[in-house]
Formats: C-alpha cells, structure tokens, sequence
C-alpha cells in the first residue's frame, strides 16, 4: 500500500497556481460548511434537513448538493494530482450549479432552496454571477497560466 502513495505525482509537482486553485476549492467549500453551520446551530440545520426531507424534489436538491459538494472536493484533490479530470469535472459541477442557481432564482425550478432574490431579473443574475467569481478566479488559474496548461498536458 505505500508502494501506491510513494509512486503518486506529490503536492510539489504541481505548479503553484494549480496548487493555489486547488487549496482554494477545499477551503472555500469547507469553510462555507462551517459559517453555515456557525450561523444556522443545531437547531436550525436539523430543522432544514427535516424540511429538507418533507418532499421528493427537495430531498433530490438537498442529496444532489451534498453530492456536488463532495464531488468539488474530489476534484480537488485529484487536479493537485495532475487528473485532467478533475479539472474538467470542477468546471462541469460549476456549470451545473450556475444552471441550477439561475434557474431557481428566477423561478424556474421548485423549490428554490438555493435560490437568490432580487427585484428583477438583471438584478437577479447579476447577484448570481457575482456570487460565482471565487470560482471563476479558481477556474482562470486552472486554465490560463501557461505553467497549468502544460502541467495537465504532459498527465
């Protein structure tokens, strides 16, 4: 077994930002878990999974996020690595979140757990795109420094 941890590609292969990126995804997600956690309390996130499980279509939203969030980590992990797909997989769950908060919060899709509110609609996907910059820098250094491209290149 510590043949396969000894052969493994080390977090010092990996250019800096590709290990920036993904230091970045594993703290922005984990700490977003934590504030949520410190702002809701016992109480209120037991309520929410509760309210979460009342209904067939929230369960699926509340389980599909969970499932994204440790997706992202994966991830993660694996770019750090070199995986050409992990790289690609965090671009398609971003892909697949940005769909999903548009449509929500415009009204779209019920329910809208992971909804944003505004007055209107321009107001509405400019709050959802600025919610999406982190990620969008994170993707920025996945794809444009020359030292990223050929890191996932030579994988």
């Amino acid at each position: 077994m510590s043949e396969i941890f000894k052969s493994s590609a080390t977090l010092s292969d990996a250019p800096v930002p590709v290990t920036v990126a993904g230091i970045a995804i594993i703290a922005t997600r984990c700490l977003s878990v934590l504030m949520l956690a410190n702002e809701l309390g016992y109480s209120e996130i037991a309520n929410f999974v509760h309210r979460s499980a009342q209904s067939w279509d929230s369960t699926l939203i509340f389980i599909a996020s969970q499932l994204i969030f440790l997706f992202e980590l994966r991830c993660a992990f694996t770019l750090m690595r070199g995986s050409n797909r992990g790289r690609w997989g965090y671009v398609a769950t971003q892909g697949v979140v940005l769909i999903y908060m548009l449509f929500a919060s415009l009204g779209g899709i019920y329910p809208e757990i992971f909804s944003i509110d505004g007055d209107n609609n321009v107001q509405i996907i400019h709050h959802t795109l600025s919610q999406k910059i982190p990620d969008l820098l994170v993707l920025m250094l996945l794809f444009l420094p020359a030292s990223s491209r050929a890191f996932f290149r030579k994988r």
